[in-house]
């Protein structure tokens, strides 16, 4: 039943709001009957992205493992990775290529190394080790990505909550957070925010960049993981965050991370690191004691196959014509199916992986529950908040690029219903 064709439940009497409930729930009960099993959980690449990057398996090929300048890449060394690589996305970035670090397949992984880094013996500009400090602590917006806050969660840092707007996180809650001293960071995707697609903007950017902080060591996280993953003609471009930080007197404040997780092999790909100088300086100097070197043989596939900034682009552009599709329909069943029946509040996002949907406060843990018991995998309710917990209970993460778009219909009607239901059931209770 379509929102054009039903009020809004909170204007229906008791009895008829009954009846509705009693309706939803036998659509409910034949949805059960149907035994489906889908999965909305994740920010997976489907098998069809996937498939894009199966030149890589072929590559690099007789005599690849050597490079024009006779470095032999299956050996050790190289510890910052390789150059052609780093220059390859130094522009995609805003980071020089000296100032850049190619290494594994994760960028998840660079990000906890840095976090233990800084505990175990402080960033430049500090005056110790951050496990010094009485309770440090880490400003997250929110919602927000569930990894970061168990990076912190996991190694026993505070995480502070600053909600997250229209345009970035609420400056004026972050500037109170950060005054702190015992706050050395903040968790940020600039560009397609997850889960909510938002792009910071320049005012936003310009704030965090020079901002006073407590901590004369704070860093902020700059998780760019969606720079190029445009689902429109329109291409946002990242924020020059060194630059910017640069400019505001802070040129250590920006730790940069990305990788090409979502680009090429998600479990085979290569993760980089980015910032000023000084902290690149310390970040080799803590990494020598972990590696010898990372995996020259990939980084020289990635190279051979993603060619250039416009090769990369291109390959790009045939990850969006998959996965645009899905995101229009889940905004198209989501517009048929709440509009004017259901609180649901979601913005249509121009790229990155999910769709952040805020449904009638107290009702998102439900929602879970009977999709659930429909055969409907979602991520948790409070799964974007620190600690799992969502205080207003509303929120709802949508993976859409991992099933086909037969199976993503089906399951996303199948989350409407149970977001009716769910309002139902909490207005007539």
């Amino acid at each position: 039943m379509s929102g054009t064709e039903q009020q809004r439940l909170s204007n229906l009497a008791a009895g008829e709001l009954a009846q509705e409930r009693d309706r939803l729930a036998a659509e409910h009960t034949e949805l059960v009957g149907k035994g489906l099993s889908l999965n909305l959980t994740r920010g997976k690449p489907s098998t069809a992205q996937l498939d894009l990057a199966n030149g890589l398996l072929e590559l690099p090929g007789p005599g690849g493992g050597v490079g024009a300048d006779g470095t032999d890449y299956r050996n050790y060394g190289g510890l910052q990775g390789l150059a052609g690589l780093r220059e390859l996305f130094s522009p995609i970035f805003g980071i020089p290529v000296p100032q850049l670090i190619a290494e594994g397949n994760s960028s998840l992984a660079l990000m906890y190394q840095c976090v233990v880094d800084g505990l175990l013996h402080g960033v430049p500009g500090g005056s110790g080790p951050w496990r010094d400090v009485e309770r440090p602590a880490f400003i997250a917006a929110v919602p927000g990505y569930d990894r970061h806050f168990a990076v912190c969660q996991e190694l026993g840092i505070d995480l502070i909550t600053v909600p997250m707007t229209e345009n970035g996180p609420d400056v004026d809650a972050v500037r109170a957070a950060a005054a702190d001293p015992r706050v050395k960071g903040m968790w940020c995707v600039p560009t397609y925010s997850n889960p909510t697609g938002v792009t910071y903007s320049a005012e936003v950017v310009e704030a965090l960049a020079s901002m006073p902080t407590g901590a004369p060591d704070f860093r902020l996280f700059w998780d760019n993981a969606y720079a190029v993953h445009h689902l429109t003609d329109f291409e946002t471009p990242s924020a020059d965050i060194l630059a910017i930080t640069a400019a505001a007197g802070n040129p250590d404040r920006a730790f940069v991370f990305g990788s090409t997780s979502k680009i090429t092999a998600a479990g085979a790909g290569v993760a980089f690191f980015g910032s000023s100088e000084a902290n690149v300086a310390w970040y080799l100097q803590h990494m020598q004691f972990r590696t010898i070197g990372p995996d020259k043989v990939n980084q020289s596939r990635h190279l051979r196959f993603l060619g250039d900034v416009d090769g990369l682009r291109s390959h790009m552009a045939a990850h969006r014509a998959l996965i645009a599709p899905k995101f229009e329909l889940v905004d198209q069943v989501l517009r048929e199916d709440l509009s004017g029946v259901a609180v649901a509040e979601w913005v249509s996002p121009k790229g990155g992986y999910f769709i952040s949907l805020d449904v009638l406060e107290g009702c998102a843990s439900r929602v879970v529950e009977l999709a659930k018991q429909a055969g409907i995998a979602l991520t948790p309710a409070g799964a974007t908040f620190p600690y799992g917990k969502d205080p207003a209970d509303r929120n709802i993460r949508i993976a859409p690029t991992f099933p086909e778009l037969d199976e993503l219909d089906v399951a996303v009607r199948g989350l409407t219903l149970c977001v009716r239901l769910a309002e139902a059931e909490r207005r007539s209770a």
